[in-house]
């Protein structure tokens, strides 16, 4: 059973199980995979809590127990920033935790060349703590838009998803993907979870998966889990 360690946001973690279910279509529902989505709300928001970090360590660890104890086999956690605690989570948890930048990168590797400029959208907390260069500055040149841009589209969008306001986050993240276009990125990260919902807002499920120029988290994770799932 897959255990989901989702609230951060709600409509995120609903994506997730949304795509996972879209990877793994049945004919029945038996042939759908078992999964527990935990959305645990009350986590203290990531990017604004940086400097306690225990006390969002403590709320993260406590979900993470939650789903352990149900006896998922491992646990996926639909939040990009969350990743910051990674580490210091699976040192507590007996069950394996997927890295969502680590399958990101991962997938980065086969379809990129090494050295080309990879953008990353994602909140000023992603950035900071470094949980995607980590991985990218390995082989590729990463690339997140200016502070201007930060602020006025990539932030004001992630808050527009969380407030369920999907049309108008699909228009204020615009400027913020012509720029990493325009500075040559030949992929561009969503590295916060909400920007999916927004870059893809009303397309189907087969345009999103044949998207030549995002790299959706979300997705590579959900099926990352199905083939860890199946093992």
């Amino acid at each position: 059973m897959i255990g989901i360690l989702g609230g951060m946001g709600t409509q995120a973690g609903l994506d997730f199980c949304n795509k996972l279910a879209k990877l793994n279509k049945g004919k029945t529902d038996q042939k759908y995979p078992l999964f527990v989505l935990y959305n645990k709300s009350n986590i203290p928001g990531r990017p604004e809590n940086l400097h306690r970090y225990n006390k969002v360590l403590n709320s993260l660890l406590n979900g993470c127990k939650f789903l352990e104890k149900n006896k998922c086999k491992f646990i996926v956690i639909p939040c990009n920033t969350a990743h910051y605690w990674y580490e210091d989570l699976q040192k507590k948890i007996k069950i394996p935790i997927i890295s969502m930048p680590r399958e990101v990168y991962l997938h980065a590797v086969k379809r990129c060349r090494k050295n080309s400029k990879i953008g990353l959208l994602a909140t000023e907390g992603t950035i900071k703590t470094g949980v995607y260069s980590k991985f990218f500055n390995k082989k590729f040149k990463l690339i997140h838009p200016n502070k201007s841009i930060q602020f006025k589209n990539v932030n004001k969008a992630i808050k527009l998803v969380k407030m369920g306001k999907i049309k108008n986050a699909a228009k204020a993240i615009k400027p913020a993907v012509n720029f990493l276009i325009k500075m040559k990125c030949k992929k561009i990260i969503l590295g916060c979870t909400e920007l999916p919902i927004a870059i893809f807002a009303f397309k189907s499920f087969q345009k999103i998966k044949k998207s030549k120029t995002f790299l959706d988290p979300n997705l590579i994770l959900a099926d990352s889990s199905m083939k860890k799932y199946k093992i």
